[in-house]
């Protein structure tokens, strides 16, 4: 399964950077980001929705043959792919946005709610499905809020660790070992993440782009829930939470100070970058920290 999937993310990804480059899909770069990244303007950007469709195809295939999965994993596959549509208004925007003008992407407070929605649907399905491995003893609408609140905040998380060659695809991976025994969305997800890595390696040919992202976010937050415990996520997933925490701080102390900052850049990658760490070095060395944090959670579930 995962081969296969590979195979095709690798192969509607290609085709999607030879169209990209055709008709200028390209990403616009933040003039206020590192400097380093100003050299990337133009690159193809929503490489997710390429990744996210090949995803689809090979599950449909899976689920017509019987070997789909249960609810569970239907369930992931809807989560990821409600999450993505959100992202991928987003990614469109960007795209017209520098090509024609107009309005650049979805403000927060308009993606907020559209998460909650997703988040919500999720959590209503999920609570009586998840196993429950720490006993919350919260009950059945405590479970709902938490589970919403965690997908949520994972979507969000996991799209601000975006943004780096490979760092993003390279984490989602690793955070998804654990899993690839007992969910078959997981195994479809790391193929084809491998096969958009063949593309996003540095220098990167195409970009991820929030669809892909929201997408990862639903699907590795899901399958936390659903398959192994949500409060496993955090200890895997430690890079997403850092990420997201250091632009929640950012901003805070911001404005608590009257305009100081508390880093250099967040989200955290941005930081090391402007320390003068290479971006290979930051994300490899990300990799490594999302490594050790996995190898937690895998002995906590064996």
């Amino acid at each position: 399964m995962m081969v296969v999937a590979a195979l095709v993310s690798w192969f509607l990804v290609g085709l999607f950077i030879t169209f990209s480059k055709r008709y200028g899909w390209g990403q616009p770069i933040r003039q206020e980001g590192p400097q380093s990244h100003l050299k990337k303007e133009g690159t193809p950007t929503a490489g997710g929705i390429p990744f996210v469709v090949a995803l689809l195809l090979v599950w449909l295939a899976l689920l017509l043959s019987g070997h789909g999965g249960g609810r569970s994993e239907t369930l992931l596959v809807l989560t990821g792919l409600g999450m993505g549509l959100i992202g991928l208004a987003d990614d469109l925007l960007k795209i017209r946005w520098r090509k024609v003008g107009g309005k650049k992407e979805l403000l927060a407070r308009e993606k907020f709610p559209l998460q909650l929605l997703v988040g919500l649907a999720f959590a209503i399905f999920a609570a009586p499905l998840a196993p429950h491995v720490w006993a919350h003893g919260w009950g059945l609408y405590g479970d709902t809020a938490l589970y919403t609140l965690v997908m949520v905040g994972a979507v969000n998380a996991f799209n601000f660790t975006d943004g780096l060659d490979s760092l993003l695809g390279g984490v989602s991976i690793i955070v998804l070992l654990p899993l690839l025994g007992v969910s078959v969305v997981s195994v479809l997800l790391v193929g084809v993440l491998l096969g958009f890595l063949w593309f996003n390696a540095h220098p990167a040919r195409v970009f991820m782009g929030d669809m892909g992202s929201h997408a990862i976010g639903g699907i590795v937050a899901g399958a936390y829930i659903l398959h192994a415990d949500v409060w496993l996520l955090p200890i895997a997933a430690i890079i997403p939470v850092v990420a997201v925490l250091s632009v929640v701080l950012q901003v805070a102390y911001f404005r608590r100070t009257g305009g100081r900052r508390l880093f250099r850049m967040s989200p955290i990658q941005h930081h090391f970058e402007e320390l003068g760490w290479p971006e290979t070095h930051v994300t490899l060395r990300f990799w490594l920290v999302t490594a050790l944090g996995t190898s937690i959670v895998w002995g906590i579930l064996r």
